[in-house]
């Protein structure tokens, strides 16, 4: 796999860049840009070699339009963003009138259903639009869509700036050879979860389980969960990780009782109560491992974040920036948390990765079909 850096020239080349501008917006703002801005390292490598971006995004799964993060790329770049029909044949030469020095920022790609399905046809017509392609867009590489694994196979390929940085700070961990290491697993959906629960029980020292699967942990080693999230059919899973040395549940946690929110130990929690983070006992245990630690992984907020109960992450986060560990954040909430307080001076020891989904299947697996296929 090459990098876009290496080529010495791309004067008068039309560049495709499959790129990941699938953004929060409310009301036609946007509410987290970290996705956009980490693409311009690779779109400022094209053109200052003198080639011409042709952006290739989505926007969820539906017909949503990607004219707000045009206006948002239009304040930083001269764009021409393109609402034509990528299958038409006009639209070569409609791209050929762009000025140079602009980017080109094609509709929501996920607005054609062959994209999605893999239409080997659609990823030809793609790949006419331009000379080479470019994959700068991580959190989609788990994705066996046409414009992140079959493009390639039509244009020289290469790997953008921000790919070859999770290639390089992910792959640091699956190598690592760094102890004490931390691994923190928070957040839901604890099938995505067990993949990596099951490489890292032999590799991590420490396992800090946290999150709604917490609530699925308490429950099968016997607690009360009152009325918390939780998941079922997973106990087989989770009864023999009960004995691992590795795994720390916390000892403490937060609840909603009687409209308020108290702190209770893990054997103190009552039928009517609600677990919304783990407690302050837990998070003063977690904070001295990653205080001692050389290396910290951690995916998920420890508690539930689209309510509001942020501060036992915020407090870890602050530990991790304090701490000498190298600190890789898995993207998503805990990446917006860790976003807010960290400082450029920060960002050579704590890499913040721009994947959801892509960063747990490439720690699992240690490759995704995006990357493969620009090898």
């Amino acid at each position: 796999m090459k990098s876009i850096t290496v080529l010495p020239s791309l004067k008068g080349a039309r560049v495709l860049v499959r790129v990941d501008y699938n953004v929060p917006i409310a009301g036609g703002r946007i509410r987290d840009t970290r996705r956009i801005t980490t693409s311009f390292d690779t779109i400022n490598v094209i053109l200052k070699k003198g080639g011409t971006p042709i952006l290739i995004a989505h926007l969820g799964d539906s017909m949503a339009s990607l004219r707000p993060v045009a206006t948002f790329l239009s304040k930083t770049y001269k764009i021409v963003f393109v609402t034509h029909d990528v299958t038409d044949s006009h639209i070569a030469s409609i791209i050929d009138q762009v000025p140079k020095g602009t980017i080109v920022l094609l509709e929501n790609i996920r607005r054609y259903p062959q994209e999605g399905k893999n239409g080997i046809a659609f990823a030809k017509t793609l790949a006419k639009l331009g000379s080479y392609y470019v994959n700068d867009a991580f959190s989609v590489c788990h994705r066996k869509h046409a414009s992140v694994v079959s493009v390639p196979k039509y244009l020289p390929s290469f790997a953008g700036v921000q790919l070859q940085k999770e290639i390089t700070a992910l792959s640091s961990v699956l190598n690592n050879k760094k102890h004490p290491f931390v691994f923190i697993l928070g957040g839901a959906k604890f099938d995505t979860k067990i993949p990596l629960l099951k490489r890292f029980s032999t590799m991590a020292d420490n396992i800090v389980i946290a999150g709604a699967i917490m609530n699925t942990f308490y429950k099968e080693a016997g607690f009360v969960i009152g009325k918390s999230v939780t998941e079922e059919g997973f106990s087989k899973q989770i009864k023999p990780l009960l004995n691992n040395p590795a795994i720390l549940l916390p000892v403490d946690c937060l609840v909603t009782r009687k409209g308020k929110t108290v702190a209770v130990t893990a054997d103190e929690v009552e039928q009517q109560d609600v677990i919304v983070d783990i407690g302050p006992q837990s998070v003063a245990l977690i904070k001295e491992k990653i205080m001692k630690a050389k290396l910290v992984v951690w995916n998920g907020p420890t508690g539930w974040y689209e309510k509001g109960f942020v501060k036992a992450t915020t407090d870890l986060a602050k530990a991790c920036i304090a701490s000498k560990a190298h600190t890789i954040i898995g993207g998503g909430d805990t990446g917006a948390v860790i976003e807010k307080i960290i400082k450029e001076s920060d960002t050579k020891k704590i890499f913040v990765s721009t994947g959801g989904g892509a960063t747990l299947d490439y720690l699992a697996n240690g490759t995704l079909p995006g990357i493969t296929a620009l090898k």
